[in-house]
């Protein structure tokens, strides 16, 4: 067999190993992503946020649609879909390509976006206003979505679960006002995990 022959060969091996190695990575990448709002899913979202941690400026923000099961039940389950579908597009694109954002399970979503600028208040007073609009696909669909949001720096001795359980009590304190947006304290959590949960239910 003459070199042309096995540079052609070689090439065309080096080709499909290419081919293949593309293949396996978008497989991997679209099984880490939810399959009805296209954003990470907890476990990819948890990698990715840890990483973003790293950074003083970072902010983390947990958002919750509100009464969720009342829109299913007088909407249908469809209509329901596409507010998920439309809160999770206007949640990714407010934390932009630097940051993450995470469909933890149901109605609940989390994001790490960083804030060099130390703006995260207004830019997530505007995001809560922005989830709060009716979905284009199902505009007779009316909620809010309530937000919890916490500052790494903060927090510095805190890991990724501290921080989203402080993020977690603040949205629930939210749930709980008019306002739907509720930053973390400084001091101790306020209400017990029996209590964040029944915010979670949409109670507000």
């Amino acid at each position: 067999m003459n070199t042309p022959t096995l540079v052609l060969i070689a090439a065309g091996a080096l080709l499909v190993w290419g081919v293949h190695g593309w293949w396996m990575s978008r497989r991997l990448t679209t099984a880490r992503r939810d399959p009805l709002t296209g954003l990470w899913t907890r476990e990819a979202f948890t990698r990715r946020a840890r990483r973003l941690l790293r950074n003083p400026h970072a902010v983390v923000v947990l958002a919750d649609v509100d009464r969720f099961k009342q829109v299913n039940d007088a909407h249908g389950h469809a209509a329901g879909d596409a507010l998920l579908a439309a809160t999770a597009g206007r949640l990714a694109h407010a934390v932009g390509r630097a940051g993450v954002a995470g469909r933890l399970g149901g109605d609940e979503f989390a994001a790490v976006l960083i804030d060099p600028d130390g703006t995260a208040a207004d830019q997530i007073a505007v995001l809560g206003r922005v989830l709060a609009r009716p979905a284009d696909t199902a505009s007779d669909v009316h909620t809010t979505v309530s937000l919890g949001w916490v500052r790494r720096c903060d927090h510095p001795g805190e890991d990724l679960s501290g921080l989203l359980r402080r993020a977690d009590e603040a949205m629930y304190a939210a749930k709980r006002t008019p306002a739907t947006v509720r930053r973390a304290t400084l001091g101790r959590l306020l209400a017990s995990v029996a209590g964040r949960r029944s915010g979670r239910r949409g109670a507000a």
